[in-house]
Order: structure tokens, then sequence, then C-alpha cells
């Protein structure tokens, strides 16, 4: 009897040693720095940034976390504020984080993309399209579509989908509209395009009297208007408002529910140029769209589909190379190919840019649904260098 306890003694201690050498190897956790707009006008995009960013870390670590060890965001507010931006991403280099994710816009991201390549910190911008973040060097990465080619996808549409001629081009007057309508005029001539007239308007405009009169004046048939639920919103209800009737094409700065609750019955026909297609087949897709509705009780949508994305592209890196050699994890990242993820495949080129097919939504009913794919290597191609 005293042999049998002392021998349940040591398989007992053996086993909690085991349980204490492997709770303290995942209690060493992998911090991922995060930055997003969490106060401010794009607070509500922040924080739908977040979510995307929790459900990833949330799953990974529920199946195990990366190489045995946890992960786990340390989370920043750039409140959208470039000058924020630049002492933050110092404070997470001089905190020791090793790799950042920007759950931002792309004034921010472009800002702090010039700090964390010069101190050789892996930086992945999940959503922000001006083409001058990832020029900052070959420790910036971009796993979305850059806004010119956003742009191209939207003049596509335009001439093949709607099957229409003249366009008149309203535009955010930041990196996002000015990038988006680039892609637009790029294109504009080879699909037989005619851009009619041109307006911009401010991040904080959201009386827009004069604008809608010019617009009505131009009897357009398609409207492109570039922007955020928060002034786009306006815009769109106001021009419907005023009786105008031609379709209007938005961006993925209208993929949000947020856009729908501000434009109200305006809404309803919207059509916007996207990465999240709610009516996907695609297993990584699906399952994140469902995971999101089931965690959050609302809606996916692009912002919070970017980040998850991003946060998947960077643990599969570590999962190949570890965390502690920068150098090594941005020839990972680089090297990423064919990763399923809830915004579609990501396949890294040189240029640390993504290839993917623009998805065509439609407000129907209150809810985003497919109206068509645009998926055209040529047209979308990426930047190369």
């Amino acid at each position: 009897m005293k042999c049998f306890s002392l021998r349940f003694f040591f398989v007992l201690m053996a086993s909690l040693s085991a349980a204490l050498a492997g709770g303290s190897a995942w209690s060493q956790a992998i911090r991922i720095g995060f930055q997003a707009p969490l106060t401010g006008p794009a607070a509500s995009d922040g924080k739908t940034a977040l979510q995307g960013a929790e459900l990833a870390v949330e799953q990974i670590n529920a199946a195990g976390g990366v190489n045995g060890r946890k992960l786990e965001l340390v989370v920043a507010d750039d409140q959208t504020q470039p000058a924020q931006a630049i002492p933050l991403a110092n404070k997470f280099i001089g905190d020791g984080i090793k790799a950042v994710i920007s759950g931002s816009y792309s004034g921010p991201t472009r800002a702090a993309a010039g700090v964390f390549q010069g101190a050789k910190i892996p930086y992945i911008a999940a959503y922000a399209i001006h083409p001058d973040i990832t020029r900052a060097g070959d420790y910036v990465f971009r796993t979305t579509l850059t806004g010119e080619v956003q742009g191209r996808a939207v003049a596509k549409l335009v001439a093949d989908v709607l099957k229409k001629k003249r366009l008149t081009v309203v535009s955010l007057n930041n990196d996002f509209g000015q990038s988006l309508a680039a892609g637009i005029k790029e294109q504009a001539a080879p699909l037989g395009l005619t851009i009619a007239s041109e307006y911009s308007y401010g991040m904080g405009d959201r009386q827009f009297g004069s604008l809608v009169a010019s617009v009505k004046k131009d009897d357009p048939e398609v409207i492109f208007v570039s922007g955020y639920f928060f002034n786009g919103g306006p815009l769109v209800a106001q021009l419907r408002a005023s009786g105008v009737r031609a379709p209007i094409v938005g961006t993925e700065g209208f993929d949000t529910m947020n856009f729908i609750s501000v434009a109200k019955a305006a809404a309803e026909g919207v059509i916007i140029a996207t990465t999240l297609d709610r009516d996907s087949t695609n297993p990584a897709m699906k399952k994140f769209i469902d995971d999101y509705k089931g965690k959050y009780n609302v809606g996916a949508e692009m912002v919070a589909a970017s980040t998850h994305t991003a946060v998947n592209v960077l643990a599969d890196a570590i999962r190949r190379v570890g965390i502690n050699d920068p150098a090594k994890l941005r020839d990972a990242i680089a090297a990423t190919r064919s990763l399923a993820t809830a915004t579609g495949s990501i396949t890294m080129n040189p240029a640390r840019e993504v290839y993917k097919a623009a998805q065509i939504q439609v407000i129907k009913g209150g809810e985003f649904h497919r109206l068509a794919v645009i998926d055209d290597p040529v047209l979308l191609a990426p930047p190369a260098n």
C-alpha cells in the first residue's frame, strides 16, 4: 500500500511538472502590435477592425496557438491621425514588439510605415490602400488591394456590368479618395468611359448642398462616390433627397452596416467594390462570416475581414520561422503563397502586394449581397515594384 502511494505521488508530481512546464510555455505569449482608430471620427471602423483581429487571435489560440505559444494583441489608438501614428510606432518598437499590423486608414498607416521600415520591424497594412505604404521598404506589406486597383475595378464595373458610358466622380480629398480616383481615370478611356465631371469634398464635411446641386445639374449616368460611412452616408442621402436617381457606386469605405444606418433608405441599391463577398461559398470566407456573426451578433464587414486576414498571414509566417528574427520573419511573410483567408487566397508578390478579385456587392433589403465578381489578373494586377 505504501509502495502504491509513493508511486502515485511520483506520477502526480511528474504530471504537475509537465503541466507547469507546458503552462509556462503557453504563458510566454507572442505579442503582436495592432494600431487602429479607436477614438475620433473613425472609431466605429477601429472597433470593427479590432474585433476582426481579436477573432483571429481567439481562433488561433483555441487551436493551440503558434508553435505552442498563444498570440496576444498589443493595441494602440492612432485616432486616424498621421501625427499620432509616428509616436505610437516608436512606442511599439521601444516596447520590444517584433511585428505590427495596421487596422487603420491610409494616412496613419503611411506615416507609421517609414518608422517600422527604419527599425526593420515587419508591418502589415490590413486595408489601407495608398500605394506609397509598401513603397516605404521591404519590411512593409499589404494584404488588400491598392486604391488604384480598386479604382480600375470600379471602371470595369461601370463599363461592363452596368453598361454605362458617362461617369461623375465625387472624391474624398485624402489618400483614400485620390488613389481610387487615379485608378478610375487610368482605365476610363481604355474601357470607353467618359468622366463627365469631377468633384471633391473634405473628411469633415456633412452638408453637401452646392455639390449635390452641381451633380444634379450634370444629369449623370452613374455617380462614383468615395468616402466613409460618416461622410459618404450623408452625401448619398442628400443626393437621393435632391431627386438624383442615377446608380451610385461606392467603395469599401461603405462596406459597413453603419453606412446603411446613416444613409437609411438612400442606401438601398448602392453598389460597392470591396473584398468581402457575403454570399461566398469559399470555405475560409464563409467560416469567417459565420463566426463573426456568431461572436458579435452583427453582420461581417470588410474592415474586420481584412484585419482577420492580416493576423492569419502574420501567424502563418511566425509558425514557419518564429518571432525573434525580424529579417527571417520578413522573408517568411514575403514567401506567403496561396494562404486561405477571410478575404480570399493570399500570395505576396515581389512588391509585397497581393492579387484579389474585386467583390461587387449591392445593398438590398438593408443587407449586402453579391452583384458581380471582377476577377481579371491583368486589370487588377497589384504594383510589381
